[in-house]
């Protein structure tokens, strides 16, 4: 029989980061696929993405509540207990073998624990990060304590979970899941094949609907002109106040430049409604094609709209990770991802301030964009990797027994 393998995801950006290893896992006659979803895909205020993973094709082995979307502290605490307990009881009745997380947010906590105490087999992908938003490093490196089998996204990322005390033979570079999409769209971008002579307009992909070498091209689903912004903000455990005061200066710095602005809906994180309360009054007050405000976008709709933007601005990983490989030029607001690797020269990390922001903006524009440049992140293959060393690895006693390596 095939290994039963249960993904865990809970937010949309974190599923487009897993779509190259569902495919994977999918594609493998050695391991079944059993999709879990969980926390903001189920809560319609931040876009019901669930109906996102509907229309990818993904099969959709369950669905358990998590967060209410109240953005109470105890909304955070009472969401894992209600994840933990809801994932124990599907593990247990699917008979999964392995259980697969990503990253440092409560629905990959719940994962962890459900997993491991119901006797599965725990893999995390993106653990040995350093990046501390709210709790953010203390929940990923407590995975990372919890995993029997580690994918990591860069060398460093594999020393310090090797530095955690863990054995080097359970922990693979395979590199960073959002670049391997974003690498098959930046060749489909640059096809010599459907544009010959140059590169291509914008006018021209957006008539282009096939590629014959790589497939049907996405749209870039951005209706503001350019040059624009894209900007991703998540709040990280402040009081909504703060990040709505942050939130207001880095629409304001943006405004000021001339960009118009694509702004995405935060995340659940503590302090969301000062985000969202921020970016809606911008939306108000901004003259009519100015400011798109977006809940949700699919993974491929998203990577265009980067590719696409003049800067991308905030506070995502996709600053750092993704935004390099596309040549987009980041701006990094505030500590949220501080001591996370970046990915490539055009990251700018500044502080709060509206002069630190205005400052770093302006830097920004100057760049030149550079797509498709080598990234400490890997080559975009990392969804494969995952699936064989999934698919191969010893389900036996030793593997589920931790023992620390110092």
């Amino acid at each position: 029989m095939p290994r039963r393998i249960a993904v865990i995801t809970g937010t949309r950006a974190e599923y487009g980061l897993l779509v190259s290893p569902l495919r994977a896992i999918a594609a493998d006659a050695r391991l079944e696929l059993q999709l879990v979803v969980t926390g903001m895909h189920l809560l319609p205020a931040f876009g019901r993405t669930i109906d996102q993973i509907r229309a990818d094709g993904c099969r959709i082995a369950a669905r358990v509540p998590m967060q209410r979307g109240d953005d109470r502290p105890g909304d955070q605490a009472a969401g894992l207990a209600r994840g933990v307990a809801g994932m124990a009881r599907y593990f247990e009745r699917a008979r999964s073998d392995i259980v697969v997380v990503l990253g440092d947010r409560i629905e990959a906590m719940a994962g962890a624990l459900a997993a491991v105490t119901t006797g599965r087999v725990l893999a995390h992908i993106h653990g040995g990060d350093v990046a501390p938003g709210d709790f953010d490093d203390s929940l990923r490196h407590a995975i990372t304590k919890l995993a029997h089998v580690h994918f990591a996204a860069t060398r460093g990322a594999a020393r310090r979970i090797r530095r955690l005390g863990e054995d080097p033979r359970r922990i693979h570079v395979v590199g960073a899941v959002g670049l391997d999409r974003l690498r098959a769209i930046l060749a489909q971008r640059a096809c010599r094949r459907c544009y010959p002579r140059r590169p291509p307009t914008p006018q021209q992909r957006a008539r282009c609907t096939h590629c014959p070498r790589h497939g049907p091209l996405p749209p870039n689903p951005v209706s503001v002109p350019r040059p624009y912004a894209l900007v991703v903000y998540h709040a990280w455990g402040r009081p909504a106040a703060v990040e709505q005061r942050t939130m207001d200066t880095l629409l304001g710095a943006v405004a000021a430049a001339g960009l118009r602005r694509v702004i995405l809906y935060p995340n659940t994180d503590r302090g969301n409604r000062g985000v969202i309360a921020a970016l809606e009054r911008h939306a108000r007050r901004s003259p009519r094609g100015d400011v798109q405000v977006v809940r949700s976008l699919p993974r491929d709709a998203y990577l265009q709209a980067l590719c696409d933007a003049a800067v991308l601005i905030g506070n995502s990983s996709s600053g750092v990770i993704e935004a390099p490989l596309a040549g987009t030029p980041s701006v990094s607001v505030g500590p949220r991802q501080a001591g996370r690797e970046p990915g490539g020269p055009t990251v700018i990390e500044c502080g709060e301030t509206a002069a630190a922001v205005r400052a770093a903006l302006a830097r920004a524009l100057r760049m030149p964009r550079r797509p498709g440049r080598r990234s400490v992140y890997g080559d975009g293959r990392a969804g494969p990797r995952i699936a064989r060393v999934l698919a191969e690895l010893p389900l036996t006693a030793e593997t589920t027994r931790k023992v620390i390596t110092y």
